[in-house]
């Protein structure tokens, strides 16, 4: 942030989240006290949950793989002129994914080229894209090193770094690759909060109802006090907990996933089950001592690391570090996936608070 001239105002600094999703990039440097102008995504679901939690933001739906500058949609015209001082944004990492069938060609891995365009328009005085690790070293890198190159010939010094979300405040397992574009010289990331133990599952979310043998709702009081810092954090600015609704499994699967015991896997179970799931994470549950594996948009295989469940979307998010005022919408599958996606607001509030340090030198 700067400071007005004119005025003598603090003026913040203006963002757009390309790929935004629900906005979990965006809720990181909101909090970090950026002013979020739009987001743009083509998941009209997802996009519904962005705007309800940043209401003063535009959110337009559109399909970032097409060339904007074509558009004569009313929103996509007005946001062209405004002015945007920092672009933000994942482009969707399935096409490399450990998930992902991982094909050089996926048009998927080529959707960074939305910020190309972008940059050429506004000019801005920094880009941060973010995804998954292996961007650096599938297909010979040769991803990672087009968008290096593509930012160094528009004139930015490009930084590289993949960071542990959990050394940032969140309670899980999450490696996640930043490219930081700056003008005038390169950014450096910031450390690792080395003064706190990572934020364990059970610090994370045991103060939410467990719902062994209940379902939940969409919008539950609070049962419980507060355990943890991280519990209060969480719960600073609301009044109910909402999205936590557990998913109805068969009596088969919970007699199976009750065989597994806190942080254990198919590897707890008798021999004969091993293969009754063919994925190598299956009935993996959390470990309530440690940081929760990687939260992904699938959860069908990991399960709490006590109720005989999967984690309901408000314990995913708690794990993902979104506030519960942050509240998500659509069909459950739906939220599910929109947590999943999106980057953690803790781990993105602190690549925007060191951010800051360079902005006005950039400016």
């Amino acid at each position: 942030m700067e400071l007005d001239a004119k005025f003598g105002e603090i003026m913040k600094y203006k963002c757009i989240d390309l790929f935004c999703g629900a906005g979990g990039l965006s809720k990181g440097f909101f909090d970090s006290g950026y002013d979020i102008i739009a987001g743009i995504d083509s998941n009209a679901e997802a996009l519904v949950t962005f705007q309800k939690n940043h209401p003063t933001a535009k959110a337009i739906c559109y399909d970032l793989s097409n060339d904007i500058f074509k558009s004569t949609d009313k929103d996509i015209i007005e946001l062209l002129g405004s002015k945007v001082d920092i672009l933000i944004g994942g482009p969707p990492c399935q096409g490399l994914s450990i998930a992902g069938k991982r094909i050089a060609d996926d048009p998927r891995n080529k959707l960074y080229k939305a910020y190309i365009n972008l940059i050429k328009h506004f000019k801005p005085i920094a880009v941060v894209l973010e995804n998954v690790p292996t961007i650096r070293s599938l297909f010979e890198g040769k991803i990672a090193d087009a968008i290096i190159d593509d930012f160094t010939k528009l004139g930015f010094c490009v930084s590289v770094n993949t960071v542990y979300a959990s050394d940032y405040g969140v309670p899980q397992k999450r490696r996640r690759t930043f490219f930081v574009g700056l003008l005038k010289e390169a950014f450096t990331f910031p450390l690792p909060y080395t003064k706190q133990s990572p934020i364990t599952c059970e610090q994370a979310i045991s103060d939410l109802p467990l719902l062994q043998d209940e379902l939940g709702g969409p919008c539950l009081p609070y049962s419980y006090k507060p355990v943890s810092d991280y519990q209060k954090l969480m719960r600073e600015g609301s009044q109910f907990i909402y999205n936590h609704e557990a998913v109805e499994h068969t009596k088969r699967t919970k007699e199976i996933i009750r065989m597994v015991p806190d942080g254990g896997n198919y590897k707890d179970l008798p021999r004969e089950l091993w293969n009754t799931r063919k994925v190598n994470i299956a009935w993996t549950r959390m470990n309530s001592n440690k940081p929760s594996f990687t939260i992904d948009a699938g959860h069908n295989h990991h399960f709490h690391y006590k109720a005989d469940r999967v984690p309901t979307v408000r314990e995913c998010a708690r794990i993902q570090s979104f506030p519960d005022s942050f509240i998500f919408y659509g069909k459950r599958g739906s939220q599910y996936r929109q947590v999943g996606n999106a980057v953690p607001p803790l781990l993105a509030k602190a690549i925007a608070d060191k951010l800051k340090e360079y902005l006005y030198v950039q400016s």
